[in-house]
């Protein structure tokens, strides 16, 4: 019976929660000026696992954003962002991590909240508050300065994760950006604010040029007497070829931080033949203790070495077709992911995109046990293929 109760439970709270978000959209669309938008993906992906995993493996995912946007009068403006997931294979796995049960007989599905937020803009000053993106850093690929959420360049396509929080702007200048920004504790079950976030920024841009500098403190956590202290610096230049410099460093008193605290990224990207050709790499040191590391303790996505290289081209063959091959590279263990992608437009609103990665590191040649981070056995699949038809709405 207690089984019972938890299952048809929890169904129940989905379908309350399912019926609330119906509800939002029909009464916004009925009584203020509310616009909607969003994308559908249908995916189907195949995989050669390694490892522990299977060896031959498929998934099948049906994924929604739906985002909406209320003006309230002249000053402020609401905004708000649903995910919806029907899932079964590989990517039924992904989504039964995070908690959600299935619904159908040959599916997992999920609803999450993925903003929630209001902006109220002055004549020199806003205010940002609630469920919302706070984004730091020019960098394309790595982004050490992004620290709220870590890019991964092997899933480009991931939606940046928001946090619950708020931000006070005030443009100084036309070109001048003073940022006072605060978040909750990671662990959202925390009561006495251990773990809460401030923190300040500057933005400063010239014709060529943009600067960016970051300050933030994390209260102390876990039995701790010191809170992390983290600076950085961005710097973006537009020039005949366009640079990207992306520095933080990460000061931790009790672990005795030194140059593990760093996380630096260097980039350049150039393009050729009037645009048709793009090239882009960008380099990333990692320190073992810095804002792009992993950390087994919390479970958060991060790099395992420290020395990486991400290369890539763009073909364009014309406006609605293009290529990217690109190399993500470790040189710590020698091991490589190659990453080739097509986007095609079948019609304004609805892209084909077909993407294939195949992990290498010395192991899948020599059988020597020198796996690498990015190679076959740590990644679990020789050879990841999938198709997306996006539709934009």
């Amino acid at each position: 019976m207690r089984l019972c109760e938890r299952y048809y439970g929890e169904n129940y709270m989905k379908q309350r929660f399912t019926l609330f978000v119906l509800a939002f959209f029909a009464v916004g669309r009925l009584f203020s000026q509310m616009t909607v938008s969003g994308l559908l993906d249908t995916s189907v992906s195949m995989r050669a696992g390694a490892g522990e995993a299977p060896a031959f493996s498929y998934g099948f995912e049906e994924y929604a954003n739906l985002r909406m946007q209320a003006k309230i009068k002249d000053r402020a403006t609401f905004y708000g962002a649903f995910n919806f997931i029907a899932a079964a294979g590989d990517n039924a796995k992904a989504v039964e991590e995070m908690g959600f049960n299935p619904i159908g007989d040959n599916f997992i599905s999920a609803i999450e909240l993925e903003r929630l937020y209001f902006k109220l803009k002055g004549e020199t000053a806003d205010l940002d508050a609630g469920l919302l993106r706070l984004p730091f850093g020019h960098g394309q690929v790595w982004g050490p300065s992004d620290f709220l959420n870590p890019k991964n360049p092997l899933t480009p396509d991931a939606r940046p994760r928001a946090v619950l929080g708020g931000s006070v702007s005030w443009y100084a200048t036309d070109t001048l950006k003073l940022l006072g920004f605060g978040a909750a504790p990671r662990d959202p079950l925390s009561q006495s604010g251990e773990g809460g976030l401030v923190g300040i920024s500057m933005d400063q841009h010239w014709d060529t040029m943009s600067l960016q500098l970051l300050y933030s403190f994390e209260s102390p956590q876990d039995g701790s007497n010191s809170g992390i202290h983290r600076a950085g610096i961005s710097v973006k230049a537009d020039m005949e070829i366009g640079l990207v410099m992306d520095a933080l460093y990460t000061y931790n008193y009790e672990k005795k931080t030194e140059i593990d605290g760093i996380s630096f990224s260097l980039g350049a990207d150039y393009s050729f033949f009037d645009g048709d050709l793009i090239v882009l790499a960008e380099y990333l040191y990692n320190g073992a203790a810095s804002s792009t590391a992993f950390n087994p303790d919390k479970n958060i996505y991060g790099r395992r070495n420290e020395n990486y290289l991400y290369t890539g081209l763009t073909w364009c063959f014309n406006d609605f077709t293009n290529v990217n091959a690109a190399l993500i590279s470790c040189f710590d263990d020698v091991s490589f992911t190659p990453v080739l992608t097509l986007n095609h437009d079948l019609f304004q609103g609805m892209t084909l995109i077909v993407s294939a990665q195949v992990p290498l590191d010395r192991d899948l040649f020599s059988a020597d046990g020198n796996r690498g981070e990015l190679g076959p056995t740590l990644s679990r699949n020789y050879f990841n293929f999938s198709t997306k038809l996006r539709l934009r709405f």
